[in-house]
């Protein structure tokens, strides 16, 4: 896979269940009651429980990582909420490659679930050396790619 500026994620749907929501807020250690008690949530103003951010962060996190795989190292996950994520919902992901540059690369993701957008932010991830990405013509890559040709065990049989 070619990472190249402007390529484009392919949309991931998420359904939106109270499990989801209690467990994320259990295995982020967020015991606050509006992420797992709907009468208390209901008491402070919101139709029910809701979603916290660290779940939503690791659901990013997910998105990326299941694209790109597992030579990729998330270095950055910059993200604000905005629509709530509410049980009976579904929030779709995607996400679009704004940069390429000297192995990393950023990504655009949205969030957007039946109110709106969910989760907007960028991702900007490490790609491994040998992850091919849209910096071939340049003249360090070419540099870059001949070292790494040379320290292979088939590059020293030569």
């Amino acid at each position: 896979m070619t990472v190249r500026v402007g390529d484009e994620l392919p949309p991931l749907r998420i359904p939106i269940t109270r499990t989801l929501i209690v467990s994320g807020a259990i295995a982020s250690r967020d015991y606050q009651d509006v992420h797992h008690d709907a009468e208390a949530a209901k008491e402070k103003g919101s139709p029910d429980i809701f979603m916290n951010i660290l779940t939503t962060n690791g659901l990013v996190g997910r998105y990326i990582t299941d694209h790109f795989g597992p030579h990729v190292r998330l270095q950055k996950v910059a993200i604000r909420l905005g629509a709530p994520n509410y049980p009976g919902d579904e929030m779709v992901l995607t996400g679009q490659v704004t940069a390429v540059t000297d192995g990393t690369a950023e990504v655009s993701v949205t969030g957007r679930n039946g109110i709106g957008n969910h989760v907007m932010g960028k991702v900007t991830l490490r790609l491994s050396p040998d992850f091919p990405h849209g910096e071939a013509d340049s003249p360090q890559s070419a540099t870059d790619s001949a070292q790494r040709e040379a320290d292979s065990p088939q590059g020293r049989a030569r």
